[in-house]
């Protein structure tokens, strides 16, 4: 397991490198890492372009290019997540029928377990297991944050 959430962590830090939220993604399917991403959402200006998803395509690709089913691949997938899917990843896995989902640190914003359980809703028995390495996790996340995001929005100052 260390060595896929190093390989996720990896693609964090990329993203971070790059100016983007640092969270890091890996599909592993039958001990091999298929697909891996970070999130691309600025640099793509599309909401959709979170890790799950770069790794969703990739794994599409992946099975047109080695004339396999998804159906028979997406289930035997553990996902590897430096931070909790959030509500639209974590439908996306559990419609796609993945094995697992592992993840570092919560997503108390967005996430797909933490706020709005997402497994419990779409009645999917995959496990959602968080916690792992959530404080080297939760350091990239404040590192990014400690900095401006180029691509958000201009906060909207609340009046009394």
């Amino acid at each position: 397991m260390d060595e896929f959430m190093n390989e996720a962590f990896t693609e964090a830090r990329t993203a971070q490198s790059i100016g983007e939220v640092p969270v890091g993604c890996v599909f592993v399917y039958k001990n091999q890492i298929i697909a891996r991403g970070g999130n691309y959402v600025n640099a793509t200006k599309n909401a959709t372009r979170h890790a799950e998803f770069v790794c969703i395509d990739q794994t599409l690709k992946y099975c047109s290019e080695n004339c396999l089913s998804r159906q028979n691949v997406f289930p035997e997938i553990s996902v590897f997540v430096t931070v909790e899917p959030c509500i639209m990843c974590a439908s996306a896995l559990c419609n796609l029928g993945v094995k697992e989902v592992v993840y570092g640190c919560a997503n108390d914003r967005f996430g797909g377990k933490t706020i709005l359980n997402v497994t419990e809703i779409l009645k999917c028995d995959i496990p959602f297991k968080g916690g792992y390495r959530a404080e080297e996790a939760m350091d990239l996340l404040k590192e990014f944050y400690k900095g401006v995001n180029p691509a958000a929005p201009e906060p909207k100052i609340k009046k009394s």
